[in-house]
């Protein structure tokens, strides 16, 4: 079950002349049978053009869109079977929940006992079927959402498409509802494909992101794979805080700044590996991976306090080392029987680097 879906060479180019904007350039994607696949990145960056050319809103350029191998590029969206959930719910107020839900089966000329048996098989994924008789004025935004949902799989599309469905929703309710539109996607099996500017949506829901950026993927993989290891500045920077150090090769397995030396993991990579000692490289290293030490300790780079900010799960640290950005220090469970420390803003402490979590990127 599951449509692939075949990308190639894929251009969308605005307006003529020196106006002409490419807002998608170039783009190679093979998206796999099921999968849950995310385009991620800032607002401009090509996410929701792309996601609407796959659906047939939008006409490309150049290049080819594929469905299993069948050339979709110029066919018009009813001709693609795909289902569509809108950042804007777009349900009819007049409708009951129901009647939103079976409006493109009534479309496809499915009526009676099928019609409503499939109309209840897709509240119930969505677990809304005690609602079926009211009116979407009557609903919660997260509601809502589930009925714009149910109505797009109650098609069985091959391909579905969500375009930042959560963005109109408070923070709770999209983390509540991330883990229930992952469950119902997957139990499904319908391919479908994400838009969110969403980080945290995104490593969290996804099989595979695609990070873009200028109309190009800069970096594709799993949310394990870009979080733990970006390639770029803007990828690593993008995807939650980071701390970015430039330091030179010290003896093997450590890298230096001008407060001292650390330790890297072994073979730290070409960057490090095959460039002379005195040039530096760019390193990323996360706050999860940097450990507030006592002052002096062996192996810590010696540093000040600057400020801490309690959040009471965590703590986030901001420590001055000499010949380093400010360095941003997470801390679970702080201040509890487990920490190490307990310094003010303006004491001595140390900073140690997960070695294994040192991070080589290019600097954009």
């Amino acid at each position: 079950m599951g449509t692939r879906i075949e990308i190639d060479k894929l251009v969308k180019v605005f307006g003529t002349g020196q106006a002409a904007a490419r807002a998608v350039d170039g783009i190679d994607l093979t998206i796999e049978p099921g999968e849950l696949f995310f385009l991620l990145g800032p607002s401009g960056c090509g996410k929701t053009t792309l996601l609407r050319m796959i659906a047939g809103f939008i006409d490309p350029t150049e290049g080819r869109i594929g469905f299993d191998g069948r050339d979709v590029t110029h066919a018009p969206p009813n001709k693609r079977n795909t289902g569509m959930v809108f950042q804007s719910y777009a349900l009819w107020p007049h409708m009951t929940v129901a009647q939103n839900v079976a409006f493109g089966l009534n479309v496809r000329k499915v009526k009676g006992d099928a019609r409503d048996k499939q109309v209840r098989e897709a509240l119930a994924a969505v677990q809304m079927e005690q609602y079926a008789e009211r009116k979407p004025t009557q609903l919660s935004g997260g509601q809502q959402q589930r009925v714009a949902l149910a109505r797009a799989i109650v098609i069985k599309p091959d391909v579905l498409l969500l375009d930042e469905p959560l963005s109109n929703l408070d923070a709770k309710l999209r983390n509540d509802l991330r883990h229930e539109i992952r469950r119902v996607c997957k139990a499904s099996g319908i391919t479908t494909v994400y838009v969110t500017h969403d980080q945290k949506e995104a490593l969290s829901m996804a099989d595979r992101v695609a990070l873009l950026r200028d109309g190009k993927v800069v970096q594709l993989g799993t949310p394990r794979e870009l979080y733990r290891a970006p390639k770029s500045k803007f990828v690593a920077e993008f995807l939650g805080e980071t701390n970015l150090i430039h330091a030179e090769s010290g003896s093997p397995g450590t890298l230096r700044v001008e407060a001292g030396a650390f330790e890297t993991k072994a073979g730290l990579g070409s960057p490090v590996d095959t460039q002379s000692k005195s040039k530096q490289i760019l390193v990323s290293i996360r706050p999860e991976a940097t450990r507030l030490t006592p002052a002096g300790e062996t192996g810590s780079l010696p540093g000040k306090l600057i400020d801490t900010t309690y959040l009471g799960e965590t703590a986030q640290h901001l420590v001055e080392v000499k010949g380093c950005p400010p360095i941003k220090v997470a801390e679970m469970n702080p201040f509890g029987s487990s920490s190490v420390v307990h310094p003010e803003p303006g004491d001595p402490v140390g900073v140690r680097f997960d070695p294994g979590e040192v991070v080589p990127i290019a600097p954009d």
